[in-house]
């Protein structure tokens, strides 16, 4: 109930994806062009917080895959982010990068 308020309170000022407010934020459209697989050795799984539909999950997609070297799918029915990487990458930098798109990383 607690995430559910707080994107009704998001949206209400204009922060939340499906919002018309200028001050929302949305990551630039990202094309990752190599999506093969075999060429991302490492990989993590985000739980995703603060999504409230599959806009918010292209946006969460959006900000991780401008990330160099990354290659995110995010799924908003179970709020995961599937991030793959070309390089071992600190969770800190995938974390901020969910954090600057206007959402966060839950953990278990």
């Amino acid at each position: 109930m607690f995430f559910g308020l707080r994107r009704i309170v998001a949206s209400t000022h204009g922060k939340s994806c499906c919002s018309d407010g200028a001050s929302g934020k949305k990551a630039k459209k990202v094309v990752v062009v190599d999506t093969d697989a075999s060429h991302y050795p490492y990989s993590d799984e985000l739980l995703i917080g603060g999504m409230s539909c599959d806009g918010c999950a292209q946006n969460v997609a959006n900000a991780l895959n401008a990330l160099d070297g990354v290659w995110a799918t995010v799924t908003y029915a179970d709020h995961t982010a599937r991030v793959r990487s070309k390089r071992r990458i600190d969770r800190g930098v995938l974390e901020a990068a969910v954090r600057d798109a206007g959402y966060y990383v839950m953990t278990l």
